[in-house]
């Protein structure tokens, strides 16, 4: 899953982003309030990992703008605020979690890990559909019972499709979630995973397919008697 680091410390953003991958994330950043506005204004993330003291605002307004629209993705709040009271203003503000700095990277992807197992939220610890099984948090696909290897990014796919199994997944969520600010997506970038992908299930056994929807995104359903 791909999340949000709103931090404008460039040593601790590179901490965060290692920290991270470990974890299973694949991360963005920006360094400031405004940056952070104008790109959840157009991309959805799992996660949000928010500092409250950026150098053009503070990270509490932006939290309270995102709670006023609707927006309910998950956030943790990671700064050197640690006094009562600051930990309460950011839990009422819409807060998911509160951390103080120094922190261990382990118990901040323990958390955000927590925060998206809740109901209603992204992460499954497994996800199933059909004979297809998908591992979370070790990346494991197991089809027909059997642990098979997939590349990241297919495995990637295969995780947006068993999360929307059933509903259609619009394409702009794949370019979201695989490639984010990297801007390193192609016009058929997409594309050319699924149809890897496709083609790694049907040499499997697995008894689910993925369908195009043509201008839409795709759909994966179980196939009868597969």
């Amino acid at each position: 899953m791909r999340v949000l680091l709103v931090e404008d410390n460039a040593e601790l953003v590179t901490l965060l982003n290692k920290g991270l991958a470990r974890g299973g994330f694949a991360a963005d950043s920006v360094s400031t309030a405004g940056d952070a506005a104008h790109v959840l204004s157009t991309m959805r993330y799992a996660a949000i990992v928010l500092d409250l003291g950026l150098p053009d605002d503070d990270g509490l307004t932006l939290l309270r703008d995102l709670r006023r629209r609707g927006d309910s993705t998950p956030v943790l709040v990671l700064t050197a605020r640690d006094g009562v009271s600051d930990r309460v203003n950011g839990l009422r503000e819409g807060a998911d979690d509160y951390m103080a700095k120094p922190f261990a990277m382990e118990e901040l992807v323990a958390r955000l890990q927590a925060l998206l197992r809740r109901p209603g939220n992204l992460l499954g610890r497994r996800l199933t559909f059909g004979n297809v099984a998908l591992d979370t948090e070790g990346r494991q696909v197991i089809i027909n019972g059997t642990v098979r290897s997939f590349p990241a990014r297919e495995t990637a796919v295969l995780e947006i499709l068993l999360r929307r199994s059933g509903n259609v997944a619009p394409k702009r969520l794949f370019e979201d979630h695989l490639f984010g600010l990297s801007g390193d997506v192609g016009s058929n970038a997409v594309e050319v995973y699924v149809h890897r992908l496709r083609k790694m299930l049907a040499d499997a056994g697995a008894t689910v397919k993925i369908h195009t929807v043509r201008g839409v995104g795709y759909l994966m359903a179980e196939e009868k008697g597969g």
